[in-house]
């Protein structure tokens, strides 16, 4: 018996794919949405809200997220410049009692000097990687005809939830709040023990600017984004609900949302960013504290495990979603794999035919395709991340703990050691 003509030779009829156990004709591709409705999919994550509108006035950014060094430097000239300042008035720069002078205080420069500007930095970056991601559902066909105006709301309800003043008036009321319990109790309770307090006690004017404008704005952005990385979750959620046009034999082995993978490179500096925090806090344990690197591996460990399911769980959302698909194109190719192969065997070893060549036959490179099509439903991802992103991610996240080694060694040690393995 032949092989099968859509194995053979491209079919004219529509394609069909494997979705929940079903198999059905793919639908023609819908029209794109249009670029200034509602269900834009050009969606940014980034450009929107009080905060935004605010450096856009101020001409601190573009709508396309750019003059990212104007936003770096408002920044610093806000949170360190003035601490540096107050710190030097009041003889705190380099000399602060029995505490820790501001000019030797690594924590706090890496903050501020470090951190804030990966935060700023890394809108622009995520702004122009996740835009086109948002697109691709779109531009590849994924979201169904019927599906197109349930999609459309998606997108506008994550863009009102963006663009919300109460959101990020609530974000500056919990930073000062938790401000005003914990955070300045801490201090007040550390006495004159710092350059952030008066020799008399109580806080220095830095102290004060420290506590009421520089740390606040730091949490402030760093909570923005954890809201914004809600967005981005519950955007990701709610498009899993819809009725997609995925595919298990997709060559992207994650049947057609390979391209959701982006998103973790994407973060990239962020990932840096609460790296950097880490090492602030390790450098002055390890500098003013008496404390060792190896002291804190279970605390890097924890925190690599955190910054990975803020920023990269999202994209677990997909695994209910993709299991079933996986499910479905197994079986059904398993099935008509049986089928095939039956048919093949009795074909060409019990009924072999005479006058038709072995070689060269349509059957073999039939059956070679149909393996090859299981073996892509089989490495199937049931999430879309990739071993490369994950790599990168963590790469980020730890680099700036790397320096820390030389509290350990030297770097004439170090240099040498390199040298050995090397050569």
């Amino acid at each position: 018996m032949a092989a099968p003509e859509w194995i053979v030779r491209p079919s004219r009829k529509a394609p069909r794919y494997a979705q929940g156990g079903e198999n059905r004709t793919m639908p023609p591709a819908q029209p794109r949405l249009a670029k200034d409705g509602p269900g834009d999919p050009d969606f940014s994550l980034i450009a929107g809200g009080p905060l935004y509108q605010l450096f856009r006035r101020a001409r601190l950014t573009t709508e396309g997220m750019d003059l990212a060094p104007r936003r770096v430097i408002a920044v610093i000239l806000i949170t360190w410049a003035p601490l540096m300042l107050l710190a030097a008035l009041q003889g705190g720069l380099f000399s602060a009692g029995h505490g820790t002078p501001l000019i030797k205080d690594v924590g706090y420069h890496l903050r501020f000097l470090v951190v804030a500007p990966l935060l700023i930095i890394a809108e622009g970056i995520v702004h122009r990687r996740l835009r086109p991601i948002v697109g691709q559902f779109t531009a590849r066909g994924l979201v169904r005809a019927h599906e197109a105006d349930r999609f459309a709301a998606i997108v506008h309800r994550a863009e009102n939830l963006r663009n919300s003043v109460l959101a990020e008036i609530l974000l500056l009321g919990v930073v000062y709040a938790v401000g005003v319990l914990f955070t300045l109790r801490r201090y007040l309770g550390m006495g004159a023990a710092g350059w952030f307090a008066l020799p008399s006690g109580g806080l220095s004017p830095a102290g004060y600017w420290l506590l009421f404008v520089s740390l606040p704005l730091l949490q402030f952005l760093l909570l923005r984004w954890y809201f914004r990385l809600f967005i981005w979750a519950r955007f990701l959620w709610s498009v899993s609900k819809l009725d997609l046009d995925l595919n298990a034999t997709h060559p992207d082995k994650a049947a057609g949302l390979g391209f959701l993978g982006g998103s973790v490179t994407a973060f990239l500096l962020l990932a840096a960013a609460h790296g950097t925090l880490f090492a602030g806090m390790m450098a002055d344990r390890i500098l003013f504290g008496g404390a060792k690197l190896p002291d804190f591996k279970i605390d890097v460990l924890e925190g690599a495990l955190i910054v990975l399911v803020v920023f990269v769980g999202p994209l677990m959302l997909w695994v209910p979603k993709l299991a079933p698909v996986k499910r479905s194109g197994l079986r059904d190719f398993g099935a008509l794999g049986q089928s095939y192969v039956r048919e093949f065997r009795d074909k060409w070893f019990t009924d072999a035919p005479t006058g038709e060549p072995l070689l060269g036959s349509g059957d073999i490179q039939s059956l070679a395709d149909l393996g090859n099509s299981y073996s892509s439903a089989a490495q199937m991802r049931l999430a879309p991340i990739q071993l490369a992103g994950l790599v990168a991610f963590l790469a980020a996240f730890l680099a700036p703990m790397v320096p820390l080694l030389l509290t350990m060694m030297s770097l004439e040690a170090v240099i040498s050691r390199f040298v050995k393995i090397v050569f």
